[in-house]
């Protein structure tokens, strides 16, 4: 079988756009070369990214376009008009669209991912183009697909429930924590410490600075903490839209001076910024999986998260959950972890469990599983 993969969203430069759908596919791209040894690859990036810097075997072949197509007004055009035409070029079998959207006039049986329905839940954190075409291509596409990857148990009831997909069409293949996501050994850890002149004990978030991770809260929740206990706020993420609430908030609440910004945090190195806090603070109002918990708690450090969307399934009972509209809530869990040792151990050994409990590895055998099915499926249909 001959599989293409739109995997013009990997990104690689510093910025927010490195985040959650990039490491999807470069994970993706990376476990299905281990685990699958008959079937080749039409690999289709953005400008600059070519097979070298894939790393990716022969039977992927990598086509990077000519345009700088990580630009949704460029990469929607590529997706409906070009995409087409390269599936029949290229003579593809199968086409897996990684975020929510395969060409409307796909020529070949189609797969699509869906990483969560926010521009429906909460429309008002999106720009409006971005919403409508999202919300447009995303009910074609899943009623067009032949398979339907969902990255949570969570995400594969919403596109049943909100979308209308028959439930046996859907698929959950959850995302995983990569492999340097793990505790440091205690020199690199002091080495890093000094490094960044970092306290002994602070309070870490780290997510895309946009309207859904809900930092005003986080913030109302701290200025809580902070009447109890100096402890810093280390905010680290790349800027991504509708952001400048957080800052007149930090603003209002006098939090200048306390709440540090650390901007975009190298891939090498969050591992360490993970376990050099006391706890991580993840208050967002929705997740179709939830990554950065995930990656804290593979790192030793306890979580304090929201109990809505799909956190509670990344998290089980392995971190603190509150509403996350209850300012009073957060800071009552952030000042547990604070000052319970035994509370911040015991957190600390069940993260590390739970964290074991997603691969990679499980999840490009089960989207490989989802590919053939797809292809038969679609074989049956045609006879």
């Amino acid at each position: 079988m001959h599989i293409a993969i739109n995997a013009h969203l990997l990104a690689h430069t510093r910025s927010f756009r490195r985040a959650g759908v990039s490491h999807y596919i470069e994970q993706l791209l990376h476990h299905l070369a281990l685990v699958d040894q008959h079937n080749c690859y039409t690999i289709h990036t953005t400008h600059g990214l070519d097979a070298q810097a894939l790393g990716l075997p022969p039977r992927f072949a990598v086509h990077a376009s000519r345009l700088p197509t990580i630009n949704p007004r460029i990469r929607i055009p590529w997706e409906q008009v070009l995409a087409p035409l390269l599936l029949r070029w290229h003579q593809a079998d199968l086409f897996h669209g990684t975020l929510n959207v395969i060409p409307f006039a796909c020529p070949v049986p189609g797969v699509v991912t869906i990483h969560d329905l926010a521009f429906i839940r909460f429309p008002q954190t999106f720009r409006a183009y971005n919403r409508t075409y999202l919300d447009f291509a995303t009910r074609v596409s899943v009623r067009r697909a032949v398979r339907i990857l969902a990255v949570s148990e969570h995400t594969r009831q919403e596109v049943v429930g909100l979308l209308g997909v028959p439930a046996e069409r859907v698929v959950v293949t959850p995302n995983a924590a990569r492999d340097h996501f793990r505790p440091p050994d205690p020199p690199t850890l002091a080495a890093f410490r000094a490094r960044h002149s970092l306290p002994e004990r602070f309070i870490l978030y780290v997510g895309t600075l946009e309207p859904r991770k809900n930092l005003t809260t986080l913030l109302e929740a701290y200025s809580q903490v902070v009447r109890h206990d100096p402890v810093p706020l280390l905010i680290g993420g790349g800027k991504g839209w509708m952001y400048q609430p957080v800052f007149e908030r930090l603003e209002a609440l006098g939090l200048r001076d306390r709440v540090h910004f650390v901007g975009y945090i190298d891939e090498q190195d969050l591992p360490l910024w993970y376990a050099a806090a006391r706890m991580f603070v993840f208050p967002s109002l929705y997740e179709g999986f939830g990554m950065p918990p995930l990656e804290a708690m593979a790192c030793g450090t306890p979580v304090v998260t929201s109990n809505t969307s799909s956190l509670p399934e990344v998290v089980g009972e392995a971190g603190l959950m509150v509403a996350p509209t209850d300012a009073d809530a957060m800071a009552g869990a952030m000042l547990r972890l604070l000052h319970d040792d035994g509370l911040h151990r015991h957190l600390r050994e069940q993260g590390l469990r739970r964290a074991r409990h997603f691969s990679w590895r499980t999840t490009a055998e089960q989207t490989l599983m989802a590919y053939e099915q797809a292809r038969l499926t679609a074989v049956v249909d045609t006879v």
